[in-house]
C-alpha cells in the first residue's frame, strides 16, 4: 500500500471541513490536488472515504475507521520528531483524572495513547462518573483533573476551567425524512415532528433546553439512555434529534444512514473543557497532563 503522509493530511484536512474546498484552504493546497490525494487514498485502501453530496461531504464508515487511524498516525509522527535523540522520559508520579461519560467515549482515548508514550513511568487513575459527582471529588481535592462538559458547571467559584473543544448542535434525522434537502432549516419546521431524547447525564435536558429557549416546545417521542438507540430511532426515520457533532455518527450501529443540518437558529455549543480546583499547584505529573492535552488541542 503507498499512502503518503502528504496524502494523510488533506484527508483529515477535508474530514474536519467536511468539504474539498474547506480542506484545501485549510492546507493551503488547490482543490484539485486534494481530490486527487483523496481518489489515490480510496484507491489504496480499496474503500469509498467520502460520501460526496451537493453541500460537501461526509464521511463513509470506513472513511470514519481511517480517519482515526490517520490521526494516530500524525500524533506519532509528531511525538517521533519530538523525541528524536532523546532518551525515555523518567518523570515517575500519578495523576487523578476525572472525566465524564461522554468524554471518555468520543473525547479521552487519543489523548490518554500520546501521554503514556511520552511519560510511561506516570500512572493516570481514571474516574468517570457523573458531571456534578466529578465536580464533588475535584472541589474536595480528590482529583488532580478534570475533562468534562464545561457549559454547564455548577460549582464555577470553586473551580477554574479551559475550553478544549467547543462543539455546534445539529438536527439529525434519516435522508428520507421529509426534511432532510430543505434549505435554511428552522425549529419552527420541527416543532410538531416526534423528537428523539438522550437522557444521558451530560446532555440530560439538552434538547429540552434548547426548544425552551426558541419558545419552540418539542413532542418528545423517545427517550433513551442509549447513544446508540438515539442513532437507530433517527435513521429508521421513528423521528428527529438535536445533539452536538462531537457525538454524530453518519450511521446507526444497523448501518442505517443519518444527516445533520444546521438550523437557521444559532443553537448553543456543547464545550468540552479541562477543569481544576482553584488555587490548586499542580504537580509535575498534572502539569505534563495539562501540556499534553493542550498539545493535542492544536
Amino acid at each position: 500500500m503507498n499512502i503518503t503522509f502528504r496524502q494523510i493530511r488533506y484527508f483529515i484536512a477535508v474530514a474536519e471541513a467536511r468539504s474539498v474546498s474547506g480542506g484545501s484552504s485549510a492546507v493551503g493546497i488547490s482543490q484539485s490536488a486534494v481530490t486527487d490525494a483523496i481518489r489515490t487514498l480510496e484507491q489504496e485502501t480499496g474503500v469509498t472515504l467520502f460520501h460526496r453530496h451537493a453541500k460537501g461531504v461526509t464521511l463513509t464508515r470506513e472513511g470514519q475507521q481511517f480517519l482515526r487511524h490517520a490521526r494516530s498516525i500524525i500524533d506519532a509522527i509528531a511525538d517521533m520528531a519530538g523525541g528524536v535523540g532523546r532518551e525515555e522520559d523518567q518523570t515517575e508520579g500519578q495523576i487523578r483524572v476525572g472525566v465524564t461519560p461522554v468524554v471518555t467515549g468520543y473525547f479521552l482515548s487519543d489523548i490518554i495513547s500520546r501521554f503514556r508514550r511520552q511519560f510511561p513511568r506516570i500512572e493516570i487513575v481514571l474516574v468517570e462518573d457523573k458531571r456534578s459527582y466529578i465536580e464533588h471529588l475535584l472541589v474536595n481535592g480528590e482529583l488532580d483533573l478534570a475533562l468534562l462538559i464545561v457549559s454547564n458547571l455548577e460549582q464555577r467559584s470553586a473551580i477554574d476551567h479551559e475550553v478544549l473543544l467547543r462543539s455546534a448542535c445539529r438536527a439529525w434525522m434519516a435522508p428520507s425524512h421529509r426534511l432532510s434537502d430543505v434549505d435554511g432549516l428552522s425549529l419552527a419546521d420541527l416543532e410538531n415532528e416526534p423528537i428523539v431524547t438522550l437522557s444521558l447525564d451530560e446532555l440530560e435536558g439538552l434538547i429540552d433546553g434548547i426548544w425552551n429557549k426558541f419558545d419552540h416546545p418539542p413532542r418528545v417521542a423517545w427517550r433513551t439512555s442509549s447513544m446508540e438507540g438515539v442513532r437507530s430511532l433517527v435513521g429508521t426515520a421513528a423521528g428527529i434529534t438535536l445533539l452536538p457533532d462531537l457525538v454524530y455518527r453518519p450511521w446507526s450501529l444497523d448501518g442505517d444512514r443519518i444527516v445533520a443540518k444546521r438550523t437557521r437558529e444559532d443553537l448553543p455549543t456543547v464545550d468540552i473543557g479541562m477543569a481544576w480546583r482553584r488555587l490548586t499547584k499542580h504537580s509535575e505529573a498534572a502539569a505534563l497532563f495539562m501540556e499534553t492535552v493542550h498539545q493535542h488541542r492544536k
